[in-house]
């Protein structure tokens, strides 16, 4: 299998129908195989049920349900452990990730050999409220992590190479807290980039290739 797609998510029954159609789309139109795998968190709303409908007429989506909002690394984690492609894309549900982003972030992995890519929202549309904490917590997990070119460490859009997620011996420590999955990875010597997410214009920073544990 090509991809998988793992998308966490808490009340967002009005966009999942939605997010579903355009994936779909995606795969279709750069002929890859998928799987579409969404975590429900504890939803109160009909999002349960959207994801029930969608699994009946497509077996290519699977629903994990939550019997009370856990977080997004407990979601994120349980999402892994039933991935099965190639290469395992996470996303957030409420449309601010780009689905078109998906063939250019599995070509970074498969082709130019990355095993983990991070997303940015290269042009932000949130209030000063978000945005303004929003940098500092990157400015201060750059400094703490010490990786200086990450954007955006809580970016939902992210790419990882199968082997990454199921085979580091960080996975049940480090992937249930995703926001410092870089720093493990950068102690395993994996390649990881950024790309912008939201965006047509295409400008990547990269770690240089290193071997792979």
């Amino acid at each position: 299998m090509d991809i998988s797609l793992v998308i966490p998510l808490y009340n967002e029954d009005e966009s999942i129908k939605e997010l579903y159609d355009w994936i779909v789309r995606v795969a279709k139109n750069n002929s890859l195989t998928y799987e579409i795998i969404f975590v429900n968190d504890g939803s109160t709303d009909n999002s349960w049920k959207v994801i029930e409908e969608l699994s009946e007429k497509d077996t290519n989506v699977h629903g994990i349900k939550f019997r009370r909002n856990y977080g997004k690394s407990a979601a994120l984690y349980c999402g892994f452990k039933k991935a099965q492609g190639d290469v395992v894309i996470t996303m957030d549900a409420d449309l601010q990730d780009s689905p078109d982003e998906i063939p250019e972030l599995r070509r970074m992995i498969i082709e130019d050999g990355y095993d983990l890519v991070s997303g940015y929202k290269k042009k932000r549309y949130d209030p000063l409220s978000k945005t303004i904490p929003t940098k500092l917590f990157n400015a201060t997990a750059r400094k703490v992590s010490g990786i200086n070119n990450l954007h955006d460490f809580n970016c939902g859009l992210k790419a990882y190479r199968r082997e990454v997620i199921k085979t580091s011996k960080y996975t049940a420590k480090c992937i249930a807290t995703y926001r410092i999955l870089q720093k493990c990875g950068l102690r395993q010597n994996w390649r990881k980039g950024c790309a912008p997410s939201g965006t047509q214009v295409r400008a990547y920073k990269v770690w240089r290739p290193q071997s792979f544990l």
